[in-house]
């Protein structure tokens, strides 16, 4: 995908979820830290560009709740949450670029409750690859790519990265 078919998902995303939710009124948007961040914050701007309200828009950082932290490093990189609003009764949009196991998700509705009880939690999704080893879904989908387990999906988003784009590459 390039920058315009990641822009015009983003956009079907950002409609679908006014839709799904009656209108901007109720709900919040959290993107999980990386990727999820900056997906969260340009469908905050594209719900503002149709329905002319802001939402709050925060970020999740799953470093300690992922359930293979010691596989990963002995020295995990804590960046913090960053949600300076109350979840209690919203719908929260949970973003992330690409699903896959689902192991990011459940370290992210962990994270998520500690702060509160949402109303309902709604999962927006860049990219849908399978390969679930537990029973989480998107409720927005921006495409589903079908993977093998020697592909991987590479997302490239500003201001991480220099471009925006997501390809699929051979280990």
């Amino acid at each position: 995908m390039d920058a315009a078919a990641v822009n015009r998902v983003l956009k079907r995303i950002s409609h679908e979820i006014l839709e799904r939710n009656g209108g901007s009124e109720n709900i919040c948007i959290i993107g999980i830290e990386r990727c999820g961040v900056p997906l969260a914050k340009t469908i905050a701007d594209n719900i503002y560009e149709i329905e002319g309200k802001k939402i709050p828009v925060g970020s999740v950082d799953i470093t300690l709740y992922r359930d293979d932290l010691t596989e990963i490093s002995e020295e995990a990189i804590f960046s913090g949450s960053k949600i300076d609003f109350s979840v209690e009764g919203k719908s929260v949009i949970l973003v992330d670029d690409v699903l896959f196991t689902g192991r990011t998700v459940r370290a992210a509705l962990e994270a998520l409750i500690k702060q509160g009880r949402p109303k309902s939690v709604q999962l927006a999704v860049l990219i849908d690859r399978g390969h679930r080893e537990l029973p989480i879904r998107g409720d927005y989908v921006g495409k589903n790519v079908p993977t093998s387990k020697n592909e991987y999906i590479s997302v490239k988003l500003p201001p991480i990265d220099d471009e925006l784009s997501v390809t699929l590459n051979d280990r």
